[in-house]
């Protein structure tokens, strides 16, 4: 599988954005994917996951309520809605998929990532 992230850009607090990861190669029927972040000078953090088969979702408490994760099946897509950005949002974002249909919080659970899209959000 292979994914490609597009999305990010520079906005201001408050506003919102929506990153999209498209995955080529194989469809997502059986996988879980998942978006991570990673401010400069931080470790990669856990941002939301879906299971494409069960439709689970989970988001963290850092994002809950202010992000949503969503899929087009029929474009082999998954998006990220951002609202209500804060600065403490500023991060490099990633897109990934693992061949499991269970969610998986950490990073070492996926083994498919696209490349990252940058995100800032200026006060």
């Amino acid at each position: 599988v292979q994914l490609q992230a597009s999305g990010g850009g520079l906005v201001q607090a408050g506003g919102s954005l929506r990153l999209s990861c498209v995955a080529s190669g194989r469809t997502l029927d059986n996988y879980a994917i998942g978006w991570f972040r990673q401010a400069p000078g931080k470790e990669r953090e856990f941002v939301a996951a879906f299971s494409w088969s069960t439709e689970n979702t989970y988001t963290a408490d850092s994002v809950k309520g202010r992000f949503a994760i969503s899929r087009d099946t029929a474009k082999n897509a998954f998006y990220l809605q951002m609202n209500s950005l804060k600065p403490d949002d500023t991060a490099v974002y990633s897109c990934a998929a693992r061949d499991r249909h269970n969610l998986y919080y950490s990073p070492q659970g996926y083994s498919y990532w696209g490349q990252g899209t940058e995100v800032t959000v200026s006060s």
